[in-house]
């Protein structure tokens, strides 16, 4: 298969400026402490400074290089600010690189960002019009692909309305559609896909499949690390602005999971700097296991782990759910937990409140693990998302096991999730 995108050192660099970020007091905070040589005063607890940072210029990407051959699914995946929405920038030609070079062999559609390429003032007809003729096609050749494109995002009843009014998960499944269907030969997609709903999701993942399977090209970036093992024919990491490593999804995810960045049990944040807005902010979570926090030791399958999310309620106007999900090594979901399911914690008041979600013994396997936390507004919108904010290792005590000890227990749950029972003694 010939090599559609080639990329050669690519590097991207941002000046920083000592003003305009904040208030005044947090300036003059910034640069004293940069002054002196110590870590801004400003980062949030537990986060460290990037390590593309130097002097008054943020290395978004340092010496980049890859291939991308067609038909291939690349998945990219770091934590956020590694540098993975520049990168996909610079190859849509948003944003032009500092130096380096890149060759790219075909048309590409990005979905990178909700409602990227549309007009808020015309109707979802005429913006598909428009971004088929940006990339190049003519009018008869969209036209036959508009039914298409309607059918597939499920808007058919407000395609002559201005998008302007379409919620963020109406444009997205436009914004699809629409790069999906206007047939470009390398097809370039953010994580603006956590946007729409799980159904939407799945049937994005598999018009993915299908476009690679005709032998264009997919660049894939996302947090849902079981989409990125599942989907993409290969993997690559990105930290600090530098490619890490490449190779098979499931081994790069697993390095991504496992790494130091993420291998802490507990995460706090300022109230200032905690991840959320008016209505609701995350401000620590815990992984606990016989009411004592795991530090560097590994829980016990034998016991619960008791996940203790706080959150700050500051207007308790509608009803709020704290989702935690816990993701394996393989990047699989094992549990999506909402507190939603109790009612009496569907509507909290102001105030700060201290969460558990406690998962029984036997629950979960051995092996390693990582936790996600997220607050939504049922069916309206999305208020904070920490993707892998901590993690912990689950270690196996089968001593009780007899002869069965010395072996590694298989599946996603554990050895005794099942109740056995004689039911015909």
């Amino acid at each position: 298969m010939s090599v559609v995108i080639q990329v050669e050192n690519l590097s991207k660099y941002y000046r920083l400026g000592l003003i305009g970020g904040g208030t005044l007091r947090e300036d003059i905070n910034r640069w004293w402490a940069m002054t002196r040589g110590r870590p801004d005063p400003l980062l949030r607890i537990g986060q460290e400074d990037h390590g593309n940072r130097v002097g008054g210029e943020l290395w978004a990407l340092r010496d980049v290089s890859f291939e991308v051959r067609e038909g291939e699914i690349l998945g990219i995946i770091g934590r956020n600010g590694a540098g993975k929405s520049t990168l996909l920038k610079i190859l849509s030609r948003i944003t032009a690189p500092t130096s380096g070079q890149i060759k790219i062999r075909g048309r590409v559609g990005s979905l990178l960002e909700v409602g990227t390429g549309f007009h808020p003032e015309l109707t979802g007809r005429e913006n598909i019009y428009l971004n088929g003729a940006i990339l190049g096609m003519k009018k008869p050749e969209i036209t036959r692909k508009l039914d298409e494109i309607i059918d597939f995002a499920e808007i058919e009843q407000f395609i002559d309305t201005p998008v302007k009014r379409y919620s963020s998960g109406m444009t997205v499944r436009l914004a699809f559609a629409v790069a999906a269907y206007l047939e470009p030969e390398i097809l370039i997609i953010d994580e603006v896909l956590a946007v729409g709903d799980a159904a939407f999701q799945k049937k994005c993942l598999g018009k993915m499949k299908d476009v690679a399977g005709h032998g264009r090209t997919v660049l894939f970036v996302s947090h849902n690390m079981g989409s990125i093992s599942d989907l993409c024919t290969r993997a690559t990491l990105i930290e600090h602005g530098k490619m890490k490593t490449e190779g098979h999804p499931k081994d790069i995810v697993e390095r991504y999971l496992t790494s130091g960045t993420h291998n802490a049990s507990s995460r706090q944040w300022q109230n200032d700097e905690a991840p959320g807005d008016t209505s609701c902010r995350l401000l620590s979570i815990e992984v606990f296991q016989s009411n004592q926090p795991i530090s560097t030791s590994a829980a016990l399958i034998t016991l619960p782990v008791d996940i203790r999310t706080t959150v700050r309620i500051d207007s308790a106007a509608e009803e709020i759910g704290i989702n935690t999900i816990i993701v394996n090594s393989e990047g699989k979901i094992v549990v999506h937990s909402s507190s939603i399911m109790n009612r009496a914690l569907r509507k909290m008041g102001v105030g700060e409140h201290k969460l558990s979600a406690l998962l029984p013994s036997h629950l979960l396997n051995a092996g390693f693990y990582s936790v996600s936390a997220s607050a939504a507004i049922p069916y309206k919108r999305l208020i904070f998302n920490e993707p892998h904010a901590v993690s912990f290792s689950i270690a196996a005590d089968c001593t009780a096991m007899g002869r069965y000890s010395e072996n590694a227990w298989t599946g996603i749950t554990g050895p005794g999730i099942a109740a056995w029972t004689d039911v015909d003694p």
